[in-house]
Formats: structure tokens, sequence, C-alpha cells
């Protein structure tokens, strides 16, 4: 089925529109800025960042009231402040869920940053929310606290999570995508798709490396529609990027099992033995995950096997 609907909507096209897009939302690399920005601490403009997250979340609402959204009709998501006509609207702080997203600083120290989202309206197709190092289908906007608007596709484009910053790839996960039609003319509809929004700190944004678009130290807001998404497999090796967690935390960018500075999911050589993990990982295709010396470590991840 992934095959057919990759077929019809010429993703394989689509897809390296995330090119194009990396401007906005890929890392950045601060060696690349011609001024030389002061790097914060993150524990401090963490706390920075989250009050002026929680004040914007208290005084400004969204447009609630439009969703759920009828089957025939597109909604965008608008937010607006509380004031005058608006005085009675539900603030985003009563509406919003929150998870803890992880960020290692320079001391190799996890500093546990808060993202805030909202889910206006959830996908039908629950069991194929993205995984963080999956690929979506989305189209979105981009504004800082002030409601500048620093980036926008009404039309979706395909991202590769893994690329993004994690604000964004950890906020993607809580939205499933929705199912699809196609008229007699090929032209494709989708339908019954997740929409919400992110709130997120600067320090799983882009931090001290700002955009021209984007002041450094911003936290950001997207409103975003997931159409579709993609399960991936970065280095081919026939594991799933997401199942490349040996240690079960949900978290496969801490997992590097030949200390090689390659993640696994990234690494056709996962316990680096010289093997590729695609020969090693079930080398008799019973389907089964080999361990020929019984030890409790797959063969694939033990360099001894």
């Amino acid at each position: 089925m992934r095959t057919k609907i990759i077929s019809m909507l010429n993703f394989s096209k689509l897809y390296f529109v995330l090119v194009t897009l990396i401007f906005f939302l890929s890392s950045c690399d601060s060696d690349n800025n011609s001024v030389a920005v002061e790097i914060n601490d993150y524990s401090e403009q963490l706390a920075t960042d989250n009050a002026l997250l929680v004040d914007y979340l208290s005084t400004h609402f969204y447009n609630y009231q439009d969703f759920p959204r009828s089957e025939n009709k597109i909604v965008s998501i608008e937010i607006d402040t509380i004031s005058g006509d608006n005085a009675n609207k539900i603030p985003l702080i009563d509406q919003v869920q929150q998870i803890s997203v992880p960020l290692t600083d320079a001391n190799n120290a996890i500093i546990n940053h808060t993202l805030y989202y909202i889910v206006a309206q959830q996908g039908s197709e629950l069991e194929r929310k993205p995984a963080i190092v999956d690929s979506t289908y989305v189209a979105y906007k981009g504004e800082l606290l002030s409601g500048y608007k620093f980036d926008e596709r009404v039309s979706p484009v395909w991202f590769d999570n893994a690329s993004v910053v994690s604000g964004f790839r950890y906020g993607l996960q809580h939205f499933a995508p929705g199912t699809y039609s196609v008229n007699e003319s090929g032209i494709i509809r989708f339908q019954d798709f997740g929409q919400g929004i992110i709130f997120m700190p600067s320090g799983i944004g882009y931090y001290a490396s700002g955009l021209a678009a984007i002041p450094n130290y911003s936290p950001l807001v997207f409103s975003v529609s997931v159409y579709t998404t993609n399960e991936s497999d970065h280095d081919n090796d026939g594991i799933l990027s997401k199942n490349e967690d040996p240690d079960g935390d949900g978290n496969p960018f801490n997992d590097d099992t030949d200390s090689d500075g390659i993640l696994n999911f990234n690494d056709i050589d996962d316990d680096g033995d010289g093997i590729l993990t695609y020969n090693e990982f079930d080398k008799d295709k019973d389907g089964v995950v080999d361990d020929t010396d019984n030890d409790g470590t797959p063969d694939y991840l033990d360099s001894d096997s």
C-alpha cells in the first residue's frame, strides 16, 4: 500500500522539496554565521523561553470553534489575542498538552525542554502517527510569538523528520495522518488528516543559530497539517529507523552501538565488526533476529558473534 501511495503521488520527487526548505526547518551550523553570537546558558535560556511561552499561551487563542472541520472543508488554524470581542475565548494554556524533549548541551548534560502542542483535529490513521525519524507529508505555518509569519507552505511537502529541528520532529509525532482518494482525473484528495499547533522553546528550535527571518533565541509556533507519513530506513539495512533503538527509550538519536560517531539508523554496520547489518540481522531469512552465540545480544549489535 505504501508503494502504491508513493507511486500515485510521485512522492519521490516531492520528497526532495525538503532540500529547498532546509533553510527554515533543518538544524543550522553556527559556524556559518558571519557574526559571532554569544551562547547563552541553556538552563537560563529555557527559563526565559518558558516564561514567554506561558505568557503567550495565556493571552492567545486559536479558532477552535472551526473544529472539527467538515469533511469537504479546508480550515486554516488562526491564532489571535484574547481581548475586546475575543475576551471570552478559551486560552491556549487551557488546551495544550505537553511533553519533555531532551537536549544535550556542550557539557553533555541533558536539559529537558517542555514542548507544548494542541491537537485541533486528530487524523483517522492513529496507528500511523510518524516516529521522530519517519517522513511526513505536511503543510505548515511558522510564526514568532510576536505573530510575525516567517514561513508558510499551504501545499504539503515531504520532510525527513530526522533532518528538522527537534521541536518540530517531536511535535509531529502526535498528529496522525488521514486517508486519500483519487478521482477519475488522477487528482488525489486527502481526508480526515491531523491538524494542530506546536509551541517550542528556542533550545529545540534554532537557539543561537537564528535565520534571516528568525532572531536568535526565538520560541516558535508551528501550525501543521499532517496528510500522510512514510516509515523510513535511512541506511537501507532492512531495519526501520524507528526500530534502531536498542535501549528502547524511543530516541534513536542516542544509539551508536559501535561508538563510531554514526548513529545506528545511519550506520550500515551497527556493531562495527565489518559485516553489514543487512547481512547479520536475519541471515537465514526466517523472520527471527539472529543471535548466534545466544548471549541475548542480536548478531547485528554484537561484534563478538
